[in-house]
């Protein structure tokens, strides 16, 4: 996975955490929301790629901020004079005299004041998602005082009672909630971001913040970009708008309050035209296939019942079953997340199989997986996939019930004549999908005739080659594993039975 080169600028006694990413001509400094972190940036797949993108017409400089991430530990927040400050230091350190600037939230008003007050150093600024003052007053939304309020109360809750759980994710990335490989991600990232004494402290500092004053003095061109229902107002958005000097207001659909969830392309393609003049971002290599997620129900209750070490060898021996059906259905493994896998195939029928193949393997371990299945266009970055066909692959596994294969329509249409047979689910509505979704069991399938050895449906269960087998040749493979000599002798008397 790349990974770029972290350096250290110095304010005083505070190192501050940088990197720069690509080379372009034009030097754009991406100023983060409350909390991040630059090292966990390159192990989301949606971030990296965002970050990619932004770094493919610029030289992309991204810092964590005082007290965050990579950066110093501090005992204060400091004040946004503070934070301005370790801004420039970031870019003195990157010979970086005149740069664009983009403000992601908390980092918006930082961005306001920067280019306020240093425009000799700031040729453009681009903000998402922000605002210039986050607690409604007298004079300004007033009228939506109150269930804004009640918004923030829960993320004061989440903070102070939830910090690491990764519960904040139902706010700010709306579209991924259900997910819950996303979810643990999230708590890492949350815990590795900033400590709870601290997050609680950058949470009071953003509530204070008050640059409307700033935005009558920005000369630079601006850009401000804002999702219908994301859960900072986008009246606030439109407010710095209507009160710079001749910026552009652009509101995308969309509750996602991250540019890197949901249509992200809209994000940086307003960005690079607005930066650049042009539109050169290529479209992602895309392919239709069969996608493929895996979950251990229970896991979390399951861990506890067992303790560290036994859990870590039963998903040892977890992770070598699946592993095992993905290579002998010609799956490839994506990655692992957490207690699970995502996998592609180019057959949905493949995938059905190994769906079934793995939830017969783990079951003999003692556990209940629930498996997902969808097919549809997806967007290959690097190694890695993306793009609506995942999301709902991953929405369709949250859905399934402990030791059930669920499918999409789109999959059952797929395997017509194959002899999996479906129980029909009905139709759902999927967390940040449109439309509605048909959805249904694997009740039952039918192999290759060529590829299956005639003995009762009970006693059947696919190899590791994708053939079936007997429970007396299932005993024959365990015995084979533990003691080889006995196993020749019982295989001889299991061929004299036959």
């Amino acid at each position: 996975m790349f990974q770029p080169h972290t350096s250290y600028a110095r304010n005083g006694d505070v190192n501050i955490a940088y990197q720069v990413i690509g080379d372009g001509p034009l030097d754009l400094l991406f100023i983060p929301p409350f909390v991040s972190h630059l090292d966990l940036y390159w192990a989301s797949p949606e971030i990296a790629a965002f970050l990619r993108r932004l770094a493919s017409f610029s030289r992309l400089i991204v810092f964590d901020k005082r007290g965050t991430g990579l950066s110093d530990p501090v005992a204060e927040v400091g004040t946004l004079e503070d934070r301005m400050e370790d801004a420039r230091a970031v870019l003195d350190a990157c010979d970086s005299r005149r740069t664009a600037l983009f403000g992601l939230s908390e980092g918006g008003p930082m961005s306001l004041l920067f280019a306020a007050t240093y425009p000799e150093r700031t040729i453009a600024l681009v903000m998402f998602g922000s605002y210039a003052r986050l607690l409604t007053a007298e004079g300004y939304f007033r009228e939506f005082r109150i269930p804004f309020q009640e918004r923030l109360d829960a993320f004061r809750d989440a903070i102070e009672n939830h910090w690491g759980e990764g519960t904040m994710m139902a706010m700010f990335m709306p579209s991924a909630a259900e997910n819950a490989y996303a979810l643990r991600g999230f708590g890492t990232f949350e815990r590795a971001a900033a400590s709870p004494a601290m997050v609680l402290a950058q949470q009071r500092f953003g509530e204070e913040l008050d640059v409307r004053q700033t935005l009558p003095i920005i000369s630079m061109p601006t850009l401000v970009m804002h999702r219908t229902d994301d859960v900072v107002p986008v009246e606030f958005g439109r407010y710095i708008a209507g009160n710079v000097p001749g910026a552009r207001f652009k509101e995308l659909s969309g509750d996602d309050h991250l540019p890197w969830d949901g249509d992200s392309h809209a994000v940086l393609e307003e960005a690079e035209e607005f930066l650049t003049g042009v539109r050169h971002g290529a479209e992602p290599d895309r392919m239709l296939a069969t996608v493929l997620f895996t979950d251990i129900a229970g896991s979390t209750e399951r861990a506890a019942k067992l303790g560290d070490e036994r859990w870590r060898r039963l998903l040892e021996s977890h992770d070598e079953l699946v592993r095992r059906r993905l290579t002998a259905f010609r799956g490839r493994e994506i990655k692992t997340l957490g207690d699970g896998f995502l996998a592609t195939f180019d057959g949905p029928g493949r995938a059905i199989r190994c769906a079934c193949a793995i939830r017969e393997d783990v079951g003999e371990l003692g556990v209940d997986v629930r498996v997902g299945v969808h097919t549809g266009e997806c967007e290959m970055i690097g190694t890695d996939i993306g793009g609506m066909a995942v999301h709902i692959g991953a929405r369709v596994m949250s859905r399934a019930a402990p030791g059930e294969v669920l499918v999409t329509g789109a999959v059952r249409d797929l395997v017509v004549g194959s002899g999996i047979e479906f129980a029909d689910r009905g139709t759902h509505s999927l967390k940040g999908v449109p439309g509605e979704w048909q959805l249904l069991e694997v009740a039952a399938e039918r192999a290759d005739p060529e590829r299956v050895v005639a003995v009762p449906a009970t006693d059947n269960r696919l190899s590791p080659n994708g053939t079936l087998v007997t429970k007396g040749d299932r005993t024959a493979l365990q015995v084979a594993r533990r003691a080889p000599g006995v196993a020749r002798l019982l295989s001889r008397a299991l061929a004299l039975k036959r």
